[in-house]
């Protein structure tokens, strides 16, 4: 390519000049908003802009004046550093919220534009797409729920596809693998993924770090495979009309494209992936364009093409609310009910039944099985919950009695086997729950958390009901070691914004822990549960949920004023009740604080905080995990029973001894702080 302005190459001659034209809109908005804010990334963007300017004109079911229209086509960027190529899509074709302001403040604090897509901050944005990857394994779970849906309601009220944009560095990174597999697996027909093969990446040529034959890949995991020009419009065209003939196979579009398309002497180098332009480049581009509009400036027949694109939906959407409003009452209820959010009336006699279960058996239970006992109410109660493990069922105990397990091709089920994929697990299930219609939750065991984390962290900052229910929550696991047993997590996992982290101490406080998870649709969820029995701590059965303020006195002290307050959770909230009897012997008014709830905890005001935690109490913590997040509540002054290593392997009475949690150790620490 040519180093000078004034002796670039022409650009190749378009297959069609209109659909260049309208392509050209996106390359000049994503050019001049990276060039005005000084930071992104124009090459994607301007890469391929001919893709989705075909796929939106041609294929794409959306309707702009009505973004959440349930049955409309999902358009996910999982590149999504080429952020501008789906805000620029957003303003052209006419969403409300995304100004042409908006596009001139791109990247800047408070504005709709942020450098990476995220959800709710404008209509049209259907997931938050930061880290890589991420976008391909929601738009798996997007179009699973689709279908599951699809199997439920019918052709009539269920019936579109998911398209995803996506990188070298989306496939780069292993949740692709994950995502990938698991798609062609299940026989996803209405997934349609573009592959933006420009063979740049940010250090330069991907043949410095990758020599992947990628269409290999896929054809490997059963996809349907098809290798294009991604600026030959007319092979665009062909090629999706292909993928839409496929119907038991996910397809990938590779798509070859030129990164920075139009860029006169950075076109086709790294420096197009994430540099600003620079005036002379800009100036270059709009010469081979023939783009003469001022920055931020569409010509009005473009616009007016553009908004036309925008409206074409509106009929299909009317037909489709015409079949929604003749469906049979029952169906369109259910239907309506679900893709609001809204859960079925009366679905918390589920909860008061699960509890009654518990106390009038009166047996000590794991609180993993526990949960499963609460699923097997819940399921008949909430039909719309989707629930899976990553080949860890048994253990998990997330499959209740009645549940059918979707098959490949087979969606009129409610219970996923997402195989060891556990990070392909989360983001699938962020994807299921960002489509509506569905409630996922999917289990691992608590050490594996990590793998999940950043489906996690972006669960709670899009707060969506993700439900993550994690198992073998501590060194109670036992035999299998140190590296099952999670001894970090849980402090990790509570410094997550947004993320509600329950730990429940019995059956009961599990019950009402899967109550409280449920009647937040705003709220991404993780259970920590236990492997070992546990005794049963609660004994009432009523409508009251004790747990939903995160924190509460399970046991007031007695004879006199308060002097000592132990404050446990999950399978160390007994020792806390032991420790409470044997320091009333002595004489100590003692108070247990169960705490399966941080983060609603610290939601409350002020004086509740003081009434649980005890003022100018001494005060002991004890959890099977490290001391970090315990402090704000001990103070100077208190004591912590808990681990500061790593586990071992071994009979779970046995590790809890060598790691000194245990009655005696919460005595000790309870006399040393009183005697501090």
């Amino acid at each position: 390519m040519s180093n000078t302005m004034t002796d670039a190459k022409p650009l190749p001659a378009p297959r069609d000049q209109h659909l260049r034209d309208l392509a050209d809109c996106i390359r000049a908005l994503s050019m001049d908003a990276v060039e005005k804010a000084k930071s992104g990334h124009p090459g994607m963007p301007m890469g391929m802009a001919d893709i989705a300017t075909v796929l939106f004109q041609d294929f794409l079911r959306f309707d702009a004046a009505d973004p959440h229209w349930i049955d409309r086509d999902r358009f996910v960027i999982s590149n999504g550093h080429g952020s501008m190529l789906l805000y620029s899509l957003l303003y052209l074709t006419g969403y409300k919220d995304m100004t042409i302001d908006q596009i001139e403040h791109f990247r800047q604090v408070g504005s709709k534009t942020a450098g990476h897509p995220e959800y709710r901050h404008a209509d049209g944005i259907e997931t938050t797409t930061g880290p890589l990857g991420q976008g391909l394994a929601n738009s798996v779970g997007m179009a699973l729920a689709e279908r599951i849906m699809n199997a439920k309601f019918g052709d009539a009220l269920v019936d579109h596809y998911t398209y995803v944009f996506m990188g070298d560095g989306c496939l780069m990174e292993g949740i692709s693998h994950e995502a990938i597999s698991l798609a062609g697996h299940l026989r996803l027909g209405k997934l349609i993924s573009f592959f933006d093969n420009n063979s740049i990446s940010i250090d330069g040529a991907t043949g410095l770090s990758v020599s992947d034959d990628q269409t290999a890949r896929f054809r490997a995991s059963h996809w349907h495979v098809q290798e294009i020009d991604g600026h030959d419009t007319d092979a665009i065209r062909e090629a999706i009309k292909q993928a839409h003939a496929v119907t038991d196979k996910p397809s990938m579009i590779s798509c070859r494209t030129v990164i920075g398309f139009g860029l006169p002497t950075k076109a086709g180098t790294q420096k197009a992936h994430s540099d600003a332009p620079g005036e002379q480049e800009i100036a270059g581009a709009r010469k081979l364009l023939g783009w003469d509009s001022p920055p931020f400036v569409i010509p009005k027949p473009l616009l007016e093409a553009w908004r036309t694109i925008g409206e074409k939906g509106r009929a299909k959407r009317m037909a489709w609310a015409d079949r929604v409003k003749a469906a049979p009452d029952g169906l369109r209820q259910d239907f309506e009910r679900r893709t609001r959010g809204e859960l079925p009336k009366g679905w918390q006699r589920a909860i008061t039944a699960a509890k009654k279960e518990f106390v009038d058996s009166g047996k000590d239970i794991a609180t993993r099985a526990a949960s499963g006992a609460v699923l097997n109410h819940l399921f008949e109660a909430i039909p719309e919950l989707l629930g899976g493990s990553a080949d860890l069922t048994p253990s998990n105990n997330t499959k209740a009695k009645n549940q059918v397990e979707i098959k490949p091709g087979e969606y009129n089920g409610s219970y996923v086997h997402y195989g060891v994929r556990e990070h392909g697990m989360a983001a699938a299930m962020n994807g299921i729950a960002l489509h509506g219609g569905l409630i996922p939750y999917g289990g691992t065991f608590l050490t594996f958390s990590d793998y999940c984390r950043p489906s996690i962290r972006l669960a709670a900052m899009m707060q969506i009901r993700t439900i993550f229910v994690m198992t073998h929550d501590s060194i109670g696991l036992g035999e299998d070691g140190p590296t099952h047993q999670p001894i970090e997590h849980l402090a990790a996992l509570r410094a997550i914004p947004h993320l509600a982290v329950f730990r429940p101490g019995d059956p009961v406080e599990t019950a009402e822990c899967w109550e409280l998870i449920l009647d937040d649709a705003r709220r991404a969820a993780l259970i920590a549960l236990s492997r070992q029995p546990m005794p049963l701590l609660r004994r009432d059965t009523g409508s009251e949920n004790r747990c939903a303020k995160g924190a509460y006195v399970l046991h007031e002290a007695e004879g006199g004023a308060r002097k000592l307050t132990i404050m446990a959770t999950g399978s160390e909230l007994h020792l806390a009740v032991e420790t409470r009897a044997v320091m009333q012997k002595d004489g100590v008014p003692t108070a247990v604080v169960s705490m399966p709830c941080r983060l609603l905890f610290e939601e409350q005001d002020a004086a509740y905080k003081r009434s649980v935690l005890g003022e100018g109490t001494a005060r002991v913590a004890v959890e099977a995990g490290v001391e970090i997040s315990w402090d704000r509540y001990l103070g100077f002054a208190g004591r912590f029973v808990g681990m500061h290593e790593f586990g071992a392997s071994g009979k779970i009475g046995d590790v809890y001894k060598k790691f000194d949690i245990n009655t005696e150790a919460v005595v000790r620490a309870a006399r040393e702080t009183l005697g501090s």
